[in-house]
């Protein structure tokens, strides 16, 4: 059964920092492109940052240089660092786990700036 399950979410003031991690079990981890997505209350759900099996990453422009994504293949792990969080970044995060067709998601956490 392949879970992948969200922590460190919650509320913090605008200009302050979060870590989101998302443990995998059930996957042979090292294989798959990892993702973290999110979706804000009225919006499309949309990619924050993504890492592929070899740790080459992306970003949404909206985060760039604010946000950095991560993996540690030994804890089947992985994570997704938030500086200078603003407003605007109050959504639902969810991670994500893809190979091939597959894409598995985790069950979402939320996060919220307030300002």
């Amino acid at each position: 059964q392949v879970q992948l399950v969200e922590s460190g979410g919650g509320l913090v003031q605008a200009g302050g920092s979060l870590r989101l991690s998302c443990a995998a079990s059930g996957i042979m981890f090292s294989v798959y492109a990892l993702g973290w997505h999110r979706q804000a209350p009225g919006k499309q759900r949309e990619l924050v940052a993504g890492i592929t099996r070899n740790g080459s990453t992306n970003y949404a422009d909206s985060v760039k240089g604010r946000f950095a994504i991560s993996r540690d293949n030994a804890k089947n792990t992985v994570y997704l660092q938030m500086n200078s969080l603003k407003p605007e970044d109050t959504a639902v995060y969810y991670c994500t786990a893809g190979f091939a067709a597959t894409k598995y998601w985790g069950q979402g956490i939320q996060v919220t700036v307030s300002s």
